[in-house]
């Protein structure tokens, strides 16, 4: 590691992430190419994302650092909040169905949607958005085709903190000021309690699979309480269906 070099900490799925000067680098894949042309087109279509700034001397990829702390350290988020995050995933869909969705054959992911139509970032979620004079969302490496109510499921179920131990009636208002900011329609509104739960039970499916066959690091994050947390997860979103139905009529 360099003097100037600052390894960087919080993330699950990345290693060796470090920050130089305003950028954060970390080792180049084989879907970051791509990545950052998505999020140069999501840049020029005036949605504000990291600005990819391609590879270094070292190979590495690169990318704008974005001042600010981590929602996860804001839970849970006001109403107000809500509908400004809501908004930005709206844009950040909106924009991305004007790009041309690449070959699905060069994709390998996580959590596959069904059918997919649209570039999405896969993981937005708390502990992707920086909130400060900017609200970014960061770590775009899972990007890749989904659809636009199985990212959205998965956005609104983690600002929503619809995960088990919350309060019912207060999980229900915050998925429902999180949806009125997105401005989902009515039949994606019908949509989403079901895909909700599907999300997060393929979220459970994913650790404990991983575990049984060793694939890192999600076979450790399985043991080290993810396993237990989204399992947990899992059967408050689907034990709560009906409410989650109600609250967004």
């Amino acid at each position: 590691m360099v003097e100037d070099e600052q390894e960087l900490t919080g993330g699950n799925a990345s290693e060796s992430v470090v920050r130089v000067g305003n950028t954060v680098r970390k080792p180049w894949s084989e879907q970051s190419a791509a990545v950052q042309s998505y999020l140069g087109a999501l840049r020029a279509a005036g949605v504000d994302v990291p600005e990819p700034l391609g590879r270094d001397e070292d190979g590495r990829y690169v990318i704008e650092y974005v001042e600010g702390v981590s929602a996860l350290d804001r839970l849970p988020l006001g109403h107000a909040e809500l509908l400004r995050v809501g908004r930005i995933v709206r844009q950040i869909h909106d924009a991305s169905e004007a790009l041309v969705l690449p070959n699905l054959d060069d994709w390998n992911l996580l959590l596959p949607a069904e059918n997919p139509d649209l570039m999405c970032h896969n993981d937005l979620a708390p502990w992707n958005l920086i909130m400060g004079e900017r609200w970014v969302f960061i770590d775009w490496d899972a990007a890749g085709p989904s659809t636009r109510l199985w990212d959205l499921a998965y956005a609104a179920q983690s600002f929503g903190v619809l995960f088990d131990g919350q309060p019912v009636d207060e999980a229900a208002l915050r998925l429902r000021a999180f949806v009125d900011g997105y401005g989902a329609d009515a039949s994606l509104r019908e949509a989403l309690p079901a895909a909700m739960a599907k999300r997060t039970a393929a979220m459970h499916k994913l650790l404990k699979s991983s575990h049984e066959t060793a694939f890192q690091p999600w076979a450790d994050m399985y043991v080290n309480g993810h396993g237990e947390h989204w399992r947990a997860a899992a059967d408050y979103v689907l034990r709560n269906q009906a409410t989650w139905e109600q609250a967004l009529v």
